[in-house]
């Protein structure tokens, strides 16, 4: 029997704020109407996988409400994103970190995006966490929830488990998690359809909460 995941990346987050692992306003609103659509769409999940974060929860509270459902969800650290703060901090820790480079956005993804190639090649000193734990930990959180008799699952996770799981997926090299990690938008969808023979990509960065007519509010990246 092959199972359907619907890999949710959480709603909108507080992007610059003291305590970015908490929902926006508009984050809430994201993952109620992500909930909706879904519904529309006939999902069921049999199954429901959470991060351990704060984002995850109250993304799943959201989509939860939207779907009329009251699964209790499986909490599952495996699906916690790497600490990209501690990471950045880590690699400039003698100096040089550009300005802006924890609360403007497109200087943070910029230098992220360099950040994580070079902790994929082992450059960056005493990382908060290794890239090959953190490439271990999403594995096993992706083989806990294929390894349920659930048909079909749901998990809500963050841009970089996503990103690495994708990569996994496509038999993608390492460099590839962050390009897929910052294509992905708030609240999007992939489905992975898993058996016992494989994993295969189903649909990825999917946003059927998103209309033409509420794009310009709902259509976020971090």
């Amino acid at each position: 029997m092959s199972q359907m995941l619907h890999l949710v990346r959480h709603a909108q987050a507080s992007f610059g704020a003291a305590d970015y692992d908490n929902l926006s306003a508009l984050g809430h609103r994201q993952s109620e109407a992500l909930g909706t659509a879904l519904r529309h769409q006939g999902v069921r999940p049999d199954a429901v996988f959470i991060g351990a974060q704060k984002r995850h929860r109250q993304t799943w509270e959201g989509m939860a409400k939207g779907m009329g459902l009251q699964v209790k969800p499986t909490v599952l650290p495996g699906l916690n994103e790497f600490d990209f703060t501690g990471l950045l901090n880590a690699r400039f820790a003698d100096g040089g970190a550009p300005e802006g480079m924890h609360d403007d956005r497109r200087a943070h993804f910029r230098t992220l995006r360099d950040t994580v190639l070079m902790w994929q090649r082992n450059e960056i000193n005493a990382p908060p966490e290794t890239f090959a734990a953190f490439t271990d930990r999403v594995r096993k959180a992706r083989a806990i929830i294929g390894g349920t008799d659930a048909k079909t699952t749901l998990a809500v996770s963050s841009g970089g488990a996503i990103g690495r799981t994708i990569a996994d997926v496509v038999d993608g090299p390492a460099d590839q998690m962050i390009g897929l990690q910052l294509q992905v938008k708030n609240c999007a969808v992939a489905r992975l359809v898993i058996s016992r023979n494989g994993t295969w990509l189903n649909g990825f960065n999917e946003t059927p909460h998103i209309t033409a007519e509420n794009e310009e509010e709902m259509l976020t990246y971090s």
